[in-house]
């Protein structure tokens, strides 16, 4: 487990633009040789909010599935759940772990009514990034923020972000050895709900 925990390795991202949000990932999964080309790394947990995922596939897959359920729950009660909301059960959930932490990253990005695009990272222990336009996590990282950080800008249509968001990840492709697969998963969320782009 421990050599798995050092070697694995992926590239994901998020990033506000004008009117949305847009999550990008590979899709290989790795430890020491290549475990999957086809592995999902972006969910949706509400019609209005994903999480995009890196670490150790089982944690990231436990957690995917309790704040699906957890979301659930609280739309019964008190109606939609918001980003932040969000954000903050998964932060207490896992600063409630820090001393056996779930190896993860994940990058969360939602649409709220009345607030617009949201997008937050959140590391192991529950610590929770905000008010960057975008986030990249994983292996790639540093590759595919070289990318967006030449490029950026705040008011790019959804075509130029989802543009952008596949360069970005292409680069970490083509030079991170833990990051490929044989295809980019992106995702929009706006006004209208997510939404997967072939």
């Amino acid at each position: 487990m421990e050599e798995r925990i050092k070697k694995s390795g992926t590239t994901t991202l998020g990033m506000l633009y004008k009117g949305g949000v847009i999550l990008a990932s590979d899709t290989q999964s790795t430890a020491t040789y290549v475990e999957s080309r086809y592995e999902r790394k972006i969910f949706p947990i509400t019609n209005y909010i994903a999480v995009t995922t890196a670490g150790v596939v089982g944690d990231l897959q436990y957690l995917v599935r309790l704040l699906k359920v957890e979301a659930k729950l609280y739309r019964m009660g008190n109606g939609e759940i918001t980003t932040r909301a969000l954000v903050t059960l998964l932060s207490n959930i896992l600063h409630a772990n820090r001393l056996s932490p779930y190896i993860t990253a994940m990058i969360v990005g939602g649409y709220d009514r009345g607030k617009g695009p949201q997008l937050f990272s959140v590391d192991p222990f529950g610590g929770v990034g905000t008010g960057e336009k975008y986030f990249v996590t994983g292996s790639g990282a540093p590759l595919a923020l070289g990318v967006i950080e030449g490029s950026y800008r705040e008011d790019l249509s959804e075509k130029e972000a989802v543009e952008l968001a596949k360069k970005a990840i292409s680069a970490a492709r083509e030079r991170d050895v833990f990051s490929g697969g044989k295809k980019i998963l992106l995702a929009v969320i706006d006004e209208k709900g997510y939404r997967e782009i072939e």
